[in-house]
């Protein structure tokens, strides 16, 4: 298991528990304690948890990983949600797109689907998607200008409003870090909740695509209202009750 891969695991063991002892974390991730408080205090470093007395704990209850060390995780869902979600978009669209792991997925598979070979256009905050892309002769790339947010690679703050207050959108696709009923979609950074809402403020159709394990929960800064949210796209995981909910709100459930 490499470096990364023991992190990312840590971090998804105190996300769970929201502590976690050495020797608990050596067992579980089968490796030294040693080992394991190097990575206790690396990750401390990086303010991504808080070092204890033969532990460590969650730095916070809404948990914020860099992007990096989200890739690992639902990954299989995450896939299957950008593949249905994939199959929204007609040939010649323009699209808006944040930034997130299942945004990232979903653009790789935009731009593999031989469906959407005659070109479409792309407008996004996220520097990974843009930079990954860029590559694809019928992509079209527009990116917001705006300050870079590390943990996301997101463009966020007044800039990006530039860009998005010149364009319309046919459709826009927002990764979200939480779901709910009550509240609607939010986000950990009230930065990215502030270019996400104005992102689909420019669409005529707005589609979430958010695995299972962010429905019905909540996150610091709302987005919108889920009111503003025609789609969901999500995995098979989902509970009815769940889907039951976000139907009577208004919202098409398509579980992938």
């Amino acid at each position: 298991m490499s470096r990364y891969d023991r992190w990312n695991s840590i971090l998804e063991l105190l996300a769970q528990e929201g502590r976690l002892s050495v020797e608990d974390a050596a067992e579980a991730l089968d490796v030294s304690t040693a080992t394991i408080r190097r990575d206790f205090d690396q990750l401390a470093q990086q303010q991504m948890l808080m070092r204890t007395r033969g532990g460590a704990v969650a730095q916070s209850v809404s948990y914020d990983l860099p992007l990096r060390y989200k890739t690992a995780r639902h990954a299989d869902e995450k896939h299957r949600i950008a593949a249905a979600a994939a199959e929204l978009v007609s040939p010649g669209a323009v699209i808006g797109m944040n930034g997130g792991t299942t945004t990232s997925e979903l653009a790789r598979s935009l731009a593999t689907r031989s469906t959407l070979e005659a070109g479409f256009t792309i407008v996004t905050n996220a520097l990974n998607i843009a930079s990954e892309l860029t590559v694809r002769q019928h992509v079209k790339i527009v990116v917001t200008g705006g300050v870079a947010r590390p943990q996301s690679y997101e463009l966020i703050g007044p800039l990006a409003g530039g860009v998005l207050e010149q364009v319309t959108l046919d459709v826009a696709f927002l990764g979200v870090d939480a779901i709910d009923v009550g509240l609607g979609a939010s986000a950990h950074h009230e930065g990215e909740a502030s270019v996400n809402n104005l992102l689909i403020s420019r669409a005529a159709q707005v589609v979430v695509v958010a695995d299972s394990s962010k429905v019905g929960r909540r996150a610091f800064a709302r987005i919108c209202p889920i009111d503003r949210i025609d789609t969901l796209v999500t995995d098979e995981r989902l509970p009815d009750e769940h889907v039951g909910r976000l139907s009577e709100a208004g919202v098409k459930v398509i579980r992938a």
